[in-house]
């Protein structure tokens, strides 16, 4: 059965990126501690296990323009890195960005399908192409936050680094209605803590 799930990693005090993020530096200034437990997963079989689940089980991904700009920009995704991190290119499933107009030349094209009609019709395309597997919405923060607060959203995961950032992006910061939440499962790594809730509707 297909779930619609928000998977972000999150500081500890609500950022999903340092200061200042952009086309060149995506996490923002210091971000990478954010994504810390993703770089250690090849020494840490809990948090490996994640990113491969994530590669074995995703249909298809939902992204924000500004997180496909920094995919599509010189220090983003490659033959190396993608979507499940070191997992091969081939692996990555289709991807769908929300976007009010499509880049006139982009690096990446292939795989990747721009939605300009919102956040329901992405998740509409998504749902259709991911089969019997999940939709995964990716990012960034104002993406998650705005399916979440629409109640498109069937699972929330969260991967809480153990990092206190001070200031970035807050995942949070744009709900204004209590969106209930009941946990459905935690693990507990040196690099990270990996919280799944459901969505109550």
């Amino acid at each position: 059965m297909t779930h619609v799930i928000a998977d972000i990693s999150m500081s500890l005090d609500g950022y999903v990126t340092g200061p200042d993020p952009g086309i060149e530096r995506g996490l923002g200034r210091g971000g990478e501690a954010i994504q810390q437990w993703v770089f250690a997963s090849r020494d840490s079989p809990l948090d490996r296990a994640f990113l491969e689940s994530a590669a074995e089980t995703t249909g298809a991904v939902i992204m924000g323009r500004r997180t496909f700009d920094f995919v599509d920009g010189p220090d983003g995704w490659n033959e190396d890195v993608g979507y499940a991190y070191d997992e091969p290119a081939t692996s990555t499933p289709p991807i769908f960005v929300i976007t009010h107009h499509e880049p006139a030349q982009p690096r990446r094209s292939e795989g990747f399908t721009f939605v300009t009609g919102g956040i329901e019709s992405a998740v509409g395309a998504a749902r259709r192409a991911a089969g019997e597997k999940d939709v995964v919405i990716m990012g960034g923060a104002e993406v998650i936050a705005r399916s979440l607060a629409a109640g498109l959203v069937e699972r929330l995961r969260i991967h809480l680094s153990p990092v206190l950032m001070g200031s970035g992006t807050s995942l949070f910061g744009i709900i204004d209605d209590k969106i209930q939440l009941t946990q459905i499962d935690v693990v507990v790594t040196p690099n990270a803590t990996h919280l799944s809730y459901s969505v109550e509707q």
